[in-house]
């Protein structure tokens, strides 16, 4: 070949190699990362722990949204089970100060039966990591160590990871049922989302 042809055809540049082989690498990791959403969402760990920690949704003026309402049932489910003597409610204020989702998970469960004492709110996360922080905080405190965490089914792994990551453990799970998506394409997506929202906590991005 010429030198006006090698010219006309260059090869790819080294940056650019580097570029596609680390997109490759990234979509490898976030597949990977959501295959291990889809297994956790599956599992249902009902085994004996210190504490049953339910984590936040919407709530509507003190009420809890129909999502929030099918965790706290899970809850107290397991908490009349005898899976644990605590049950801890996560969450902050919305827009409406008055009321935090922590709060409102609280009151429910008094209401159906839950003693005061058997119950900590968490009401200052803004976000599911936060809310993992404080609750590592929370249960240091309190001498407990083990825990069960309610949430939605694709929703349960990167809580899984966060609490390990506060010193939490052992972590089971315990997804609210009939919370996984219906379709399979909003299977993947909110399998796909989670697994980003986990790769960027832990890259420090979130």
């Amino acid at each position: 070949m010429t030198d006006e042809a090698a010219n006309q055809h260059p090869r790819p540049r080294w940056w650019l190699r580097l570029l596609v082989l680390a997109a490759v690498a990234a979509a490898l990791l976030l597949t990977i990362t959501a295959v291990q959403v889809v297994h956790t969402a599956s599992l249902q760990e009902v085994h004996a722990a210190d504490a049953i920690v339910v984590f936040g949704a919407a709530e509507y003026s003190g009420h809890p949204s129909p999502v929030l309402r099918a965790r706290l049932d899970h809850a107290l489910d397991l908490f009349h089970r005898g899976l644990a003597p605590v049950v801890i409610t996560t969450g902050g204020a919305a827009a409406d100060p008055t009321f935090s989702e922590g709060g409102v998970g609280r009151d429910y469960l008094m209401r159906h039966g839950v003693p005061e004492r058997s119950l900590i709110a968490e009401t200052q996360g803004r976000d599911t990591a936060e809310s993992a922080m404080r609750v590592g905080v929370i249960m240091r405190a309190n001498g407990l160590h083990s825990c069960v965490a309610v949430s939605d089914a694709y929703h349960v792994f990167r809580i899984k990871k966060l609490l390990e990551h506060e010193g939490v453990g052992p972590v089971y799970v315990a997804p609210r049922p009939d919370s996984r998506p219906r379709g399979v394409a909003q299977r993947w997506y909110a399998a796909l989302r989670e697994a980003s929202s986990y790769l960027l906590w832990k890259l420090g991005l979130t």
